[in-house]
């Protein structure tokens, strides 16, 4: 069991020897300088060095530096270009210290499993994985997490808080970094992966939003043996998708794959707002069918459906070279853009937008657009939500391996064409649940006039309202005129939401000439609201 003090320790050691102490001088609670008499090392590069502690401090640094990678608005191209070297890949634990871990779900073995392959497929910080048949023959994965994990990653949780807070109060220009924040949403993603039943629901749901997607493939969950410390999973026999050759070899053809790949993940996270947020090469499988299967769902972005938009908005400013586009999606995310550098922000995405929008007929790299606009970023101390960074890292890597499978693979060209359709989806979709809301309220008045016309009877019953006879009459009048306008207003409504929908389907699947029907219902909506709007103003108006 590691201590908090003897992990400060070894953190300090470890920052010494890489030639980091003057900051431990400043930061940590206690000096340990003189207990670390080597030399420290200083011959090669500082991002290298920073690369080198964090691998050597552990599998929480680790995570860390992974998940701030991602963080290109945050940090200089150098430090981002190490940090995607840290490898996630430890020693092996001995299979029997894992015992404990599987003994949690299935006490005794033999009850569950026919076998376990004792040599792991992989070992990583958190975790081990290893192949295993179930009793009926199925042959699935065993994700086994590493013994002693979660008090290690507490532990370093609270000594990273900790660092943060006396970094901001050490080094005040930091807090524009928000090191704390960092920390903190670090600390909430390294708890869901720990548990790996969310793993389990992760993978659950990707599944069901791709029922019925042909070639798509996600691992079956084995809950009766799924817990939060292991997770059976169906195995997937298949290829890296990097590994053309393999995939030609196959039968299957790599630009298909570049094809599938691109609109599974801009469904994911376009439509459905939820997205795998790990797409390296070792997660993407092709099967010997043809199938490209996901793996590992510990890592998931989330857009709610008005993020969404924000997101398609951000896209699209830069497919079109729009720079006030760009510029309020900036603003629509929460980015707070000092006044004094408005004009010259705009200047520069402006340059940035001209300079790729010369080159865009010739070839356009995604991945440097983006590391040019994260510069711009950087420049300005403009943070921008995780979120946005995780999923322009995802998009990133589809744009990389749609490259590395299909040379004349246009990212550009196909999202552009990819946001125009998912915005006609959008705004039919916007037309026809306003419509059907607008309606829904309508009959609810509709429902409740009843009871409030029997309150109001039992008011004048009560005495509490004197009416005279014509008072009744102009009430009577009044109630026969408003149900006129109810059953004019659900007649309209009916005939825009049939006519909406029409024109979606016309779009679709069904033949042109019915585009025609959906004209003739729009025409009628229009002419009968707008002879009600004549009728209210000239002739009532009149009357009254």
């Amino acid at each position: 069991m590691v201590t908090r003090f003897r992990r400060y320790s070894q953190i300090t050691d470890i920052l010494i020897k890489y030639g980091f102490g003057i900051l431990i001088e400043e930061m940590l609670p206690v000096s340990w300088m003189k207990r670390y008499r080597r030399f420290p090392e200083k011959q090669k590069s500082i991002y290298v060095r920073i690369r080198m502690a964090i691998e050597e401090l552990g599998p929480t640094f680790i995570k860390f530096g992974q998940i701030m990678s991602t963080r290109e608005d945050l940090f200089p191209p150098g430090l981002i270009e190490e940090l995607k070297k840290l490898q996630d890949q430890v020693p092996p634990v001995p299979f029997s210290k894992l015992r404990p871990k599987i003994q949690d779900r299935c006490e005794v073995f033999e009850e569950c499993f026919q076998n376990i392959d004792e040599k792991p497929l992989a070992a990583a910080s958190l975790a081990q994985v290893h192949r295993a048949r179930l009793k009926d023959g199925t042959e699935v994965v065993l994700k086994i997490k590493r013994p002693e994990i979660d008090a290690l990653i507490e532990t370093d949780i609270v000594i990273l808080r900790s660092l943060a807070e006396r970094i901001e109060k050490t080094f005040p220009e930091s807090k524009v970094y928000n090191p704390i924040g960092l920390v903190q949403d670090f600390a909430e993603q390294i708890r869901k992966e720990l548990d790996f039943t969310k793993d389990g629901k992760n993978g659950e749901r990707f599944a069901y939003n791709f029922s019925g997607w042909p070639g798509i493939k996600f691992p079956k969950i084995f809950w009766e043996h799924t817990g939060r410390n292991l997770l059976v999973m169906e195995y997937i026999q298949g290829v890296r998708i990097d590994q053309k050759e393999e995939i030609k070899r196959m039968g299957v053809n790599p630009v298909v794959i570049a094809e599938r790949g691109f609109n599974a993940y801009m469904k994911q996270i376009f439509k459905d707002g939820f997205f795998h947020g790990d797409p390296h090469f070792g997660n993407l499988l092709i099967t010997p069918q043809g199938n490209l299967a996901f793996l590992d769902f510990g890592i998931v972005g989330v857009l709610r459906p008005e993020k969404q938009q924000v997101y398609i908005n951000l896209l699209r400013s830069i497919e079109t070279n729009n720079i006030n586009l760009l510029y309020q999606t900036l603003k629509d995310l929460g980015t707070d853009i000092k006044p004094e550098y408005e004009d010259r922000l705009k200047d520069d995405l402006y340059i940035l937008l001209a300079d790729y929008n010369e080159i865009r007929l010739r070839e356009f790299n995604f991945s440097t657009m983006v590391e040019d606009l994260t510069a711009v970023l950087r420049k300005y101390q403009l943070q921008v939500p995780m979120n946005m960074m995780l999923m322009l890292k995802v998009i990133m890597e589809v744009a990389s391996v749609g490259v590395a499978l299909d040379p004349n693979f246009n990212f550009s060209l196909h999202s552009r064409d990819y946001l125009d359709r998912l915005s006609r989806e959008k705004t039919t979709e916007k037309v026809i649940n306003d419509t059907i809301q607008s309606i829904a309220d309508t009959l609810e008045g509709v429902v409740g006039l009843p009871s409030s016309l029997d309150r109001a009877l039992q008011t004048f019953s009560s005495g509490s309202i004197k009416m005279e006879i014509g008072d009744l009459d102009r009430f009577r009048l009044a109630i026969h005129k408003s149900t006129d306008k109810i059953t004019v207003g659900i007649i309209i409504a009916a005939l825009v939401i049939g006519s909406s929908i029409v024109l979606l389907a016309s779009g679709l699947t069904l033949p042109s000439s019915i585009f025609y029907l959906a004209l003739v219902g729009y025409t009628a909506a229009v002419l009968m609201g707008m002879y009600e709007l004549y009728y209210a103003v000239f002739f009532r108006g009149k009357k009254r």
